[in-house]
């Protein structure tokens, strides 16, 4: 793994401001992102886990640099840097026709595939449009490299002349996979790529991911609450917890050694598939509902339902912290036995 990161995250934040009253004023907002840093190199795949409505989504999408575009109220800082012939490129600071000079290098595979792919236009169309917009080829080069890009997703030459709606969701997936391939990108970012689909086609598109990652030398960006098939794709892992990042390191140090009070419990509701190692692994059950994102606790988000929770919590949102083997904790009593049942 390259010692430079291909991108580096400094202090994110992506709030969502809400208007009410006759007069349509600011009376609150939504803390979507709190301030999350991280880095992904070349080559590696970066997990991002947690609960439904953590922010993880919002993550990926202010990394490409799109939220602007479907969220014009949306409040977004903090830095983004790409590296680009050595130099690190802020994206966040970038207008949208700047920007377009790095969309090749930066793709995304969208959640559902039902509704990510336009209807109206033929699969072989729609693999051939970020070619249309990002490239110089000839018509001809064009529809070779779709023949091409269908072929190494699992598909045939021949099926580019369809509808997606003649798909299934695997096969849908495989086609957004091949849009995302177009531009011969550096990174892309997989916004929960498999949530939709059936787990024996679960298995298949991940297996397609990590072949063409090798293949291609991608680094990814891949965001699921399942934390089963984060631990497969990953290389690292950031578990995020209401618009922050509680713990990120190695896959297997953050599986095998969790240190934040919200992973050990993440992590002992993953099922087990041998009923006889039920009995030997312990379950934490945490008390209470997760904040809304509207009136977060102040200090650590983690904290009204935390069993370490201290007063000093309310205080300050905890930053990372290297605990040693770069496996970084938010949290200064990581280090206390966890209460369980």
């Amino acid at each position: 793994m390259s010692k430079a990161p291909l991108l580096k995250v400094r202090n994110l934040h992506v709030h969502f401001p809400i208007f009410g009253g006759i007069f349509q004023r600011r009376v609150t907002e939504v803390k979507a992102v709190d301030g999350i840093s991280f880095d992904v190199y070349p080559g590696e795949t970066l997990g991002i886990v947690g609960e439904s409505g953590c922010g993880k989504s919002t993550v990926g999408k202010a990394l490409i640099n799109v939220l602007r575009l479907t969220a014009p109220d949306v409040e977004i800082s903090g830095e983004v840097f790409l590296e680009d012939n050595g130099e690190y490129i802020d994206l966040l600071s970038l207008s949208r026709k700047e920007m377009n000079k790095h969309r090749p290098d930066m793709q995304m595979i969208f959640q559902d595939p039902f509704s990510s792919l336009n209807p109206r236009m033929l699969v072989g169309d729609i693999i051939q449009e970020p070619l249309d917009l990002h490239t110089n080829l000839s018509q001809k080069e064009k529809r070779e490299k779709v023949a091409w890009l269908l072929e190494k997703v699992g598909l045939s030459a021949e099926q580019s002349t369809r509808y997606p709606h003649e798909f299934s969701g695997g096969q849908r997936q495989r086609i957004g996979i091949a849009r995302a391939l177009a531009t011969e990108p550096r990174l892309i970012i997989a916004d929960e790529p498999v949530s939709a689909l059936d787990v024996s086609i679960q298995a298949q598109v991940i297996n397609l991911m990590m072949d063409l990652q090798d293949e291609f030398n991608l680094s990814l960006i891949f965001i699921a609450h399942d934390l089963s098939v984060v631990e497969h794709i990953s290389n690292r892992i950031g578990v995020m917890y209401l618009g922050n990042m509680a713990e990120v390191g190695d896959a297997d140090d953050v599986y095998r050694n969790p240190k934040h009070p919200y992973t050990l419990s993440l992590l002992s509701a993953v099922p087990l598939p041998d009923p006889k190692l039920k009995n030997k692994r312990q379950r934490i059950v945490l008390k209470g509902d997760v904040p809304s994102p509207l009136a977060k606790p102040s200090g650590c988000g983690f904290r009204t339902r935390c069993p370490l929770a201290k007063s000093a919590c309310a205080k300050d949102i905890p930053q990372l912290e290297d605990v040693g083997q770069a496996h970084f904790v938010a949290c200064q009593y990581h280090e206390e036995e966890f209460p369980v049942e």
